[in-house]
């Protein structure tokens, strides 16, 4: 049976946890859950604390001592995944604005669709998000463009976190060098795994907004994303030996 991981990097999600937990393990399929959690005040650590009572063989945490960016915590979940021996790597926020009954479908896309990279995309077929403010839609969605036309990279949500990768992939990137640490981590896994010739698959998914706890999202992410673009057109890239 394939060993199928989710990393949540988890920073104040205490209305979110738990729920999150329940819905994925209750998914068919057995998945694991690895939390990266840095150091949130409102009791997210204890609370996932509690549960790997419950589930001591499929619930894992990694804590850190505060916020460290959402790169750092998925490179530190990307680590433990390899050294834990998974087949299949995902990346999933807490918040439920990636819907767990889509797990499934990513994963399909990897072990069954020929995938090594699988994304649940929202704009893939149109614009697929909900709750969101127009001007972070537009935001998003137009930087999605400004990374397919700068990187030739045919994939129309480049900034997405909800994500599938074959163990393989994960180790031909050396993490080590991956620079960015915002939400530009996404466009610099998705453009390292193009360049190493990997095959990405978008799956449509529709995004909700949280409903539940704050938003992490500032301007600064985007302008680390815009700069970083830029400097990636101009980079080699060589698979991890």
């Amino acid at each position: 049976m394939d060993r199928k991981v989710i990393i949540i990097p988890t920073y104040n999600e205490k209305e979110n946890i738990e729920k999150i937990i329940r819905a994925i393990f209750s998914l068919e399929g057995e998945y694991h859950i690895i939390i990266i959690e840095d150091g949130s005040p409102d009791g997210t650590g204890m609370i996932v604390k509690t549960l790997q009572k419950e589930f001591p063989e499929r619930l894992f945490m990694i804590e850190r001592a505060g916020k460290q960016g959402l790169g750092t915590a998925y490179i530190a979940g990307f680590k433990w995944a390899l050294e834990n021996k998974y087949d299949y790597i995902f990346e999933m926020d807490a918040d439920f604005s990636h819907n767990p009954e889509d797990v499934p479908r990513l994963y399909r896309a990897c072990s069954e669709e020929g995938a090594d990279l699988a994304i649940g995309s929202r704009y893939c077929n149109g614009i697929s998000v909900i709750n969101w403010p127009i001007g972070r839609v537009i935001m998003s969605y137009f930087a999605s463009v400004y990374v397919r036309k700068v990187l030739n990279m045919k994939v129309y949500d480049a900034t997405a976190g909800f994500k599938c990768y074959r163990r393989e992939v994960l180790e031909s990137i050396d993490l080590d060098h991956i620079r960015m640490k915002g939400y530009g981590f996404q466009i610099e896994m998705k453009y390292t795994a193009y360049k190493l010739g990997f095959k990405i698959k978008e799956v449509p998914i529709i995004f909700v907004d949280r409903k539940e706890g704050t938003s992490k999202m500032s301007s600064s992410i985007f302008g680390e994303a815009f700069w970083g673009v830029l400097k990636m057109r101009f980079r080699k890239f060589r698979k991890n030996s």
